[in-house]
């Protein structure tokens, strides 16, 4: 199946290349042309000029970008070009109102789309063992997957269209409240004057372990935030769902909005780069404004 990817970011870049080691790409497109020239280098694909080439050359068209207006862009401008049947996955996290609106356009040509958001992070991309949390139709799902599989461990059916974006908006959401526990949890060790290396290696092996800790933990010990997952990105994320809660519900979520205040403190302090285990810096301004 000639599969192609547009945008070639931290993530995308990463997926094209395991596309590429599956004998699955063909071609490639993004916004800043130079992203696209080494991987074309690495991989042989071509270049399209165009998201419209780009549909128009592959039976799979793979979304990597970051927010809802991005995709819509993108994908009107493959509608302009897609052929009948082709499948849109996107793996952008964006609302399910987006992801719903962008199979509507893509309904009207006879393609097929499905909102796929990936969970992994950087390093899940880089090794292709992704988390994928699918909406749309499963018939659809099920001819992809062999594809999919050249970057994702774990690919997940969740329900129809929007699903795997609300699927998304759980883990997010869930994400957040591990970072608050893990880096308020890490400053609170310190604070006791133990060792904490010590500490992360056996807390990880009991109840309280987590991927987070896991992977972060002594990192954010050392000072040590390269992303990752950008904060900047979360908060956005975070974003999306707060949005989404506001169409079911009129209650609030007391962790969703305390990261979206602790995050805008980190963005306004120039740390929105940086993996959001950045959250660490807060914790350390809080605990000593209470000494």
């Amino acid at each position: 199946m000639k599969t192609g990817i547009i945008g070639l970011g931290a993530m995308g870049g990463y997926m094209a290349l395991n596309f590429h080691y599956t004998e699955y790409l063909h071609m490639i497109w993004n916004r800043s042309p130079g992203k696209a020239g080494p991987i074309a280098a690495k991989t042989g694909a071509k270049v399209a000029d165009s998201p419209a080439q780009l549909a128009s050359e592959c039976e799979l068209i793979v979304l990597s970008v970051s927010r809802d207006k991005d995709v819509l862009q993108m994908v009107r401008a493959i509608a302009t070009a897609i052929k009948p049947d082709s499948v849109v996955v996107d793996t952008s996290t964006v609302s399910a109102d987006t992801a719903r609106e962008a199979a509507a356009i893509l309904k009207d040509k006879g393609a097929h789309f499905l909102d796929c958001p990936v969970s992994g992070g950087v390093e899940g991309a880089k090794n292709g063992t992704l988390a994928v949390m699918a909406g749309g139709d499963e018939k659809i799902l099920e001819r992809v997957k062999p594809v999919l599989s050249a970057i994702a461990s774990n690919i997940a059916y969740i329900g129809p269209t929007g699903s795997g974006q609300a699927c998304k908006a759980v883990n997010q959401l869930m994400a957040a409240g591990i970072n608050q526990a893990v880096t308020e949890a890490l400053i609170f060790g310190q604070a006791m004057g133990l060792d904490m290396n010590k500490v992360v290696d056996i807390v990880s092996l009991g109840a309280a372990g987590n991927w987070f800790l896991d992977h972060r933990g002594k990192a954010i010990l050392a000072g040590e935030y390269t992303p990752g997952f950008k904060l900047s990105l979360h908060h956005k994320d975070l974003s999306i769902c707060q949005s989404m809660l506001k169409n079911v519900s009129e209650n609030s979520l007391p962790i969703l909005e305390m990261t979206l205040l602790h995050y805008q403190r980190l963005m306004d302090q120039g740390y929105g780069d940086e993996d959001i285990s950045a959250l660490f810096h807060l914790k350390k301004e809080q605990f000593k404004q209470k000494q």
